[in-house]
């Protein structure tokens, strides 16, 4: 361990921009056995491991690092199960720059950070192919039910604990394939999906049933499930998105990013989508403005560019600095065509069909709750 000071930080291979900017596959590459022991052996083994603390699941990242480091591989992957569920999920989609590796002490001391999140994806697709992914059959069986209404990570994290404790478990979601944002919110190209199939058929061999296309309240009431069941856990997740109040914000073109990107997804698994095929949700031969600066936005803007849209811009209302999500996702976008519009703000749009967008120009005043300044026009 300690290796900052020698061993300096890098990431998996990245697959040229020109290359991955017409297609959907995951654009990292993997660490090898001897790479990845010797970016975890640059963690200094905190005292006090910020890593772990700015971590939303407190996952116990020093130590499955030195394991790493040391080639314990199998021990270091039942160490990042027991806190995560789905660490292979987790190593490729979390916003790591501004959680863990942003908080490492090395990056803090201008040594770059330990890349967790890359060695955290090695050593959970090592597990798989090795075979040390256990599926959630418990010891003994007991006699009592729980009903999940949701097959988002939420759900799916849920049923996999209460299977492993022996609890019989139902799984009801509205969509034809279990996963919720997993499967039909994040691209492709952050998290391929048959990482995520293969969870769910992991939970199937552990007993738990899965009941899709069900919408609680059209072809199944909630009194329905709730006397099939001892208890029920509603993990619906937020599908509610945002509106614009702005003058011809109903106009035809605008549309909302969870319609945009499930359709982009449907279509990867092969599936018919007729607002794809008419163009509504399909960005070929358009100029497409993205307005937001959270990880979604930066979703839709690199799906626009590989359904190759004439244009690609992002409007955000703050700078770069204050952006809430990963860095390393604006990055990945700019490499790959996306041109960013920062301190720019919505006042309304021009045509029906939209054919503008008429902008302010603001800037950034006094901190907010969260810490990021706030736009001020």
């Amino acid at each position: 361990m300690l290796q900052f000071v020698d061993v300096p930080k890098e990431m998996p291979e990245k697959r040229p921009a020109p290359a991955r900017a017409h297609d959907f596959h995951e654009i990292y590459g993997e660490f090898a056995a001897e790479k990845a022991a010797q970016q975890a052996a640059r963690c200094s083994q905190c005292g006090v491991p910020y890593c772990q603390t700015h971590c939303p699941l407190h996952n116990n990242i020093p130590d499955w690092l030195r394991l790493t480091a040391e080639g314990r591989l199998e021990e270091a992957y039942r160490l990042s199960q027991h806190t995560n569920t789905f660490p292979e999920i987790c190593g490729r989609i979390c916003p790591q720059d501004r959680l863990c590796e942003g908080n490492c002490v090395i990056e803090q001391a201008g040594h770059g950070t330990v890349t967790i999140g890359a060695i955290e994806k090695f050593i959970t697709d090592t597990a798989w192919e090795e075979g040390w992914v256990d599926v959630p059959s418990p010891a003994t069986e007991r006699s009592e039910s729980v009903g999940i209404i949701g097959a988002g990570p939420a759900g799916l994290a849920a049923a996999d604990r209460l299977r492993r404790a022996g609890v019989q478990v139902t799984v009801y979601d509205r969509y034809d394939r279990a996963g919720g944002l997993l499967t039909y919110g994040i691209p492709s190209f952050k998290l391929e999906k048959p990482v995520v199939m293969r969870r769910i058929e992991q939970l199937e061999k552990g007993g738990v049933s899965f009941r899709l296309g069900c919408r609680v309240g059209e072809n199944i009431s909630f009194d329905e499930i709730r006397a099939a069941h001892d208890a029920v856990l509603i993990a619906t997740g937020v599908y509610k998105s945002r509106v614009i109040d702005a003058p011809g914000s109903g106009a035809r073109g605008i549309v909302r990013a969870i319609d945009y990107l499930t359709a982009a997804n449907r279509v990867s698994f092969g599936d018919r989508v007729p607002e794809f095929e008419d163009g509504t949700l399909n960005a070929s031969g358009k100029r497409v403005v993205v307005i937001g600066g959270g990880d979604t936005a930066m979703d839709c803007v690199r799906t626009a560019i590989r359904q190759d849209a004439v244009s690609v811009k992002c409007l955000y209302r703050r700078d770069r600095a204050n952006m809430p999500g990963s860095r390393r996702e604006v990055e990945n976008a700019e490499e790959e065509g996306v041109e960013f519009d920062w301190l720019t703000a919505p006042k309304g749009f021009i045509g029906d069909p939209v054919e503008g967008v008429i902008v302010q120009r603001m800037r950034l005043g006094a901190p907010d709750a969260s810490g990021r300044q706030s736009p001020e026009p």
